[in-house]
């Protein structure tokens, strides 16, 4: 939010924003601090309701609607921006289509703003040490990681595409693409998380933002 890749901080008051894979809407909810009109979606009922009990301990009111990315319950043009951030892209199998049902609820110049893990991440083990910085997958391999349950079902999927894959997927639903934000590590940021460490952020980038526009 702070590089403004959503437009400038001040353009933000009285815009129409969709959040997807919204989650807890904590996006949702520093956008209308700003003065936008947000409406934050997402799948999992369970993250809606954690918002909505986030909304009444602060006495605050974000519009939270349970839907699937891919088939958003919009009118066309209902929305000036759409911005999600690492939510919904990753865990769908066909982008593409998500992207074509925000382009159709995106007025005429309106932005498509999101962030994903980065592709080039896939290559390489999610460990945050040095063991983290050999490659040991193919980068070019798309197979799904899939988590299960004691019963054989999935219960957490997410799929990889290369950037060239979200290119051509936005661009193929009728985007412009205006920028893909890389940023780098933070040196004030010495924690570590997951497979996410300075170490790791020196060497390989840990985000891709994808700005887009629908002309």
């Amino acid at each position: 939010m702070e590089a403004g890749l959503l437009g400038p901080l001040e353009s933000l008051a009285g815009l129409d924003v969709l959040e997807i894979g919204a989650g807890a809407a904590q996006c949702s909810r520093w956008l209308a601090a700003q003065g936008a009109r947000p409406v934050a979606l997402d799948l999992s009922h369970r993250q809606l309701q954690h918002g909505r009990r986030i909304d009444e301990e602060r006495a605050g009111s974000v519009a939270l609607v349970q839907a699937d990315a891919a088939v958003l319950p919009f009118r066309d043009g209902a929305f000036d921006v759409a911005c999600s951030a690492y939510g919904a892209i990753p865990f769908v199998a066909d982008s593409r289509r998500v992207f074509t049902e925000v382009h159709r609820v995106l007025r005429p110049g309106g932005r498509w703003v999101f962030s994903a893990t980065h592709p080039v991440r896939w290559a390489f083990p999610d460990e945050p040490g040095p063991e983290g910085l050999t490659a040991t997958m193919s980068y070019f391999d798309r197979t799904p990681y899939v988590e299960q349950d004691e019963q054989g079902r999935a219960v957490y999927v997410e799929h990889h595409r290369t950037l060239g894959d979200r290119v051509r997927d936005l661009t193929a639903a009728g985007f412009r693409l205006l920028d893909l934000v890389e940023p780098e590590w933070p040196a004030w940021n010495t924690q570590e998380w997951g497979g996410w460490s300075p170490l790791r952020g020196a060497h390989l980038p840990g985000t891709a933002v994808f700005v887009c526009v629908r002309d």
